[in-house]
């Protein structure tokens, strides 16, 4: 499929696309609940995720530097260990997805309360999620074009209020000193384990962003350079709001808007509404995106035969994948609904680990092919000091995984279960 795709993508713009995957809504949110499992010092936990995810995604830019290709972890895995386990990672890609989604949900009705203070309850984000997502679903019912349009129309609100929010902030912060902060929670090993966990939440995207390689003009090389960029970019515009928000909040644990609570202290209600109004602009334009991407993920994964026949079905008359939409908007606001912010992001996490482990993996599984499988691509980029960064890759994963609740565990066992018997159905169809 790549081959028919033009490949008009610089390094340095898919850098953007990298650095626009990884910069997600939710820092939003984060610094109340990093400061919650590690107190003032949530800024270091933000430089040690960093640490650990630039070691995945080290093994991500050598896997990527292979292949030419658009599909991302989707291909990657299949290729490095065969269709079923391909399958599992498209799958649980798309459950990464949609928790993503019911965590930003949660993070919208968090935000839009501070306007509207009975969004708070069930009901409120009940009405918030159905208008929000069904406005959404129906506007790219409608078209493609339309729902493109409103992704680019917004995404610029991403960097904005965070970039002015840590440059005012510190600038201010230094000028009037910073205020005492109130003692932590126990920094015990299980609490830096759980700040780590949120974070890659912060940090995770970066793998769906380098699914389209297939329109860069030099992948292979140009992949490990986009992803160092974007990684190293998002660590410090994240640490620098950490450090606003710590800096200027006795306990940033205490405020479920952080951001909108530290620009009232700066610099007064008008700070507050304009964090807020900047939170809720990113997430639409999160939201707006989502509903274009995750779509067409479901529709070509159907195509494929990777998800059931009826994702691939388009509207009459407006040819789009309607039943991908619908599916996307109902399933998001379920697990919205049934689970909050801090929940739903775990489970978003949670999936993300497990495709991450399996990439990890995958570099020395591609590498004893080297030579032998004359289909297989070489390395453009190989990392170095032998087996250390994969090692330590599939160890973060696998420990990071073990902070996932009971629930989690048993909607990724159904995922796997449920993708299981579409591949063992799609193979029999297929072979009859």
């Amino acid at each position: 499929m790549s081959d028919k795709l033009v490949r008009t993508l610089g390094r340095w713009t898919l850098a953007g696309l990298v650095l626009n995957g990884i910069l997600g809504s939710g820092v939003y949110g984060l610094p109340s609940l990093v400061a919650g499992k590690v107190g003032p010092l949530a800024w270091v936990a933000l430089i040690l995720a960093a640490a650990a995810i630039a070691v995945i995604v080290a093994c991500f830019a050598e896997v990527a530097s292979r292949f030419p290709g658009t599909g991302g972890p989707f291909l990657y895995t299949r290729v490095a260990y065969g269709d079923f386990v391909g399958v599992q990672v498209g799958w649980l890609q798309y459950l990464t997805r949609l928790a993503s989604m019911a965590t930003n949900i949660n993070l919208f009705a968090i935000y839009l309360a501070e306007f509207v203070p009975a969004v708070q309850g069930w009901w409120g984000k009940a009405i918030v999620g159905i208008i929000l997502l069904g406005g959404l679903a129906w506007i790219n019912i409608r078209g493609v074009k339309s729902g493109a349009w409103l992704s680019n129309v917004l995404i610029i609100v991403k960097v904005v209020p965070l970039a002015l929010f840590v440059v005012i902030g510190l600038g201010l912060v230094l000028a009037r000193g910073a205020v005492e902060s109130v003692p932590g929670p126990a920094l015990t090993a299980f609490a830096w384990a759980d700040a780590l966990m949120i974070l890659i939440f912060a940090y995770g995207g970066f793998e769906n962003a380098i699914v389209p390689l297939g329109e860069a003009k030099n992948p292979e090389r140009d992949a490990p350079f986009a992803l160092f960029v974007a990684l190293v970019a998002c660590a410090a515009l994240y640490t620098g709001v950490q450090v606003v928000s710590t800096l200027a909040l006795a306990n940033p644990a205490a405020h479920p808007r952080p951001l909108a609570e530290a620009a009232r202290v700066l610099v007064g209600p008008a700070g507050a509404a304009f964090m807020v109004m900047g939170a809720l602009l990113s997430l639409i334009g999160w939201f707006g995106g989502a509903m274009v991407a995750t779509p067409r993920l479901t529709y070509a994964m159907a195509e494929d035969r990777v998800l059931p026949a009826a994702f691939a079905k388009v509207h009459d008359r407006y040819r789009t994948p309607v039943v991908s939409i619908v599916v996307l908007a109902v399933i998001s606001m379920a697990l919205a609904m049934s689970g909050g912010f801090l929940s739903n992001l775990t489970l978003s996490v949670a999936t993300r680990l497990v495709v991450y482990f399996l990439v990890c993996c995958a570099v020395p599984v591609l590498r004893r092919r080297d030579g032998k499988d004359p289909a297989l691509p070489a390395a453009r980029f190989r990392l170095p000091v032998g087996p250390l960064f994969w090692i330590t890759g599939c160890a973060f994963s696998l420990a990071m995984a073990t902070r996932m609740s009971q629930k989690e565990f048993w909607i990724l066992l159904l995922v796997v279960g449920l993708a299981s018997g579409n591949w063992y159905l799609s193979r029999r169809g297929r072979q009859s």
